[in-house]
């Protein structure tokens, strides 16, 4: 358990860094009455909060768990974290469509998917997500090779 208090404090100490930051934040264009920064902060807070707690809590309320992690599952975790990285990198440059269809792909793949049905599914996601956000929502989102 101690590595939980360990990992609960750096983050409760990033969030607070973070909250810092998020205290001083003002937007150009003022497109909302309350503005832009009552959400990250209230996220923040809340993660600091919970953090705290988690450091701070009596080893009473905690067990040991054993969550059965192989190295099979790890792989996959890895791999998982690999894909995330990679469509935030690319999402500019494919566009939000192919970048969204091919992240789409690879986690369906790691999920067990086969390959027709990542492929399709995949496709799927970045064209619909793409209508929801830009069409519907009013949301600008890149179009990479297509725009």
């Amino acid at each position: 358990m101690n590595i939980e208090r360990w990992f609960s404090g750096l983050l409760a100490l990033t969030a607070i860094g973070l909250l810092t930051l998020a205290w001083g934040y003002t937007a150009p264009i003022a497109y909302d009455p309350i503005g832009p920064r009552p959400y990250p902060m209230l996220i923040l807070s809340l993660l600091a909060l919970g953090c705290i707690y988690l450091v701070v809590r009596p080893s009473t309320l905690t067990h040991a768990l054993n969550l059965g992690y192989t190295k099979a599952i790890l792989k996959n975790i890895g791999l998982c974290m690999a894909f995330l990285l990679a469509y935030a990198l690319t999402f500019e440059l494919l566009g939000f469509p192919l970048a969204t269809a091919l992240m789409a792909f690879g986690v369906g793949k790691l999920f067990g998917g086969s390959s027709k049905a990542c492929l399709i599914s995949g496709i799927a996601l970045g064209a619909l997500l793409y209508v929801l956000f830009d069409l519907l929502l009013d949301v600008p989102l890149p179009l990479g090779f297509f725009g």
